[in-house]
């Protein structure tokens, strides 16, 4: 999800042009009238072929994609499975780990919701903005480092603050896995469904998903609504993303496994005393 210089291979365009039209279809879905569409446009168009429903965010992300070459990272096949849930429970609040080259796609599948990027370099939030400042962002400081991701797995299960019956995010300074320092308004939020596709964590000095993914799991756990939160954990082919995933959003709940994606659906958990619990 991270910026990367532009892929041009055909076959990648072709996943672009199939991204535009996905996009596309969810515009044409709130499309109420019948008839064709005027070829010229000698007449202007009533609203009956672009209701109010439509928001300008779809129309710049159909735009986007139909004119770009940088792709999103995700395949078709991928990003079919969130947007599948994404119809079914938009409008929602959803949440995603990183601001990249899908973006656009990901808050137009939303258009009546919130929907939150949560992105670890400040320079590429601005330059993200630049050119679609509709986009909600806000930057993370990430406690960790992808070279220690086997060390803290071991050394959470013995920090008090970090187990299950604990539970919490905001002001956990105790438990380096726990993502602090955001803006309120994140943690006041329950979320439907959040995507994890960052920070990078394909170097030893990245910052890797470790926290992202606990974060991840403490928020769906907390939940007070009802229902489930449906947690999306990119790039399972690596052994962080694998092993923190097993960890912490738990092999029980995971509904669906398409490429490098894993679908979770994790329930509210009960009210967990145990301070021996774990999370899975």
């Amino acid at each position: 999800m991270k910026n990367r210089p532009p892929i041009t291979d055909r076959r990648l365009y072709l996943l672009l042009s199939a991204g535009a039209i996905i996009a596309g279809s969810l515009l044409l879905s709130t499309f109420n009238g019948g008839g064709e569409i005027p070829l010229f446009c000698s007449e202007s168009i009533s609203d009956e072929f672009f209701p109010s429903t439509t928001t300008p965010l779809q129309l710049d992300a159909i735009l986007h994609y139909a004119t770009s070459q940088v792709v999103p990272q995700q395949s078709l096949e991928e990003i079919t499975v969130s947007f599948d849930v994404l119809q079914s429970i938009s409008p929602c609040n959803f949440l995603v780990f990183g601001l990249g080259h899908d973006s656009l796609m990901w808050a137009s599948f939303n258009p009546l919701g919130k929907t939150l990027f949560l992105e670890e370099d400040p320079t590429w939030v601005r330059s993200v903005l630049k050119t679609a400042p509709d986009l909600n962002a806000v930057t993370v400081n990430y406690r960790t480092k992808q070279a220690d991701a086997f060390e803290l797995l071991n050394w959470y299960q013995s920090e008090p603050e970090c187990a299950p019956s604990k539970s919490y995010i905001r002001g956990n300074t105790q438990c380096k896995l726990a993502i602090t320092g955001l803006p309120d308004h994140v943690y006041d939020q329950e979320w439907d469904m959040i995507m994890i596709d960052a920070p990078r964590g394909y170097f030893d000095e990245a910052p890797g998903r470790m926290g992202a993914i606990y974060t991840a799991a403490v928020m769906a756990r907390n939940r007070k609504k009802s229902g489930v939160t449906h947690v999306f954990l990119h790039d399972v082919n690596r052994k962080t993303e694998k092993a923190y995933g097993e960890e912490f959003l738990c092999r029980r709940n995971l509904k669906k496994s398409v490429g490098r994606l894993w679908h979770f659906e994790i329930p509210p958990a009960a009210n967990v005393t145990d301070q021996n619990a774990k999370f899975c």
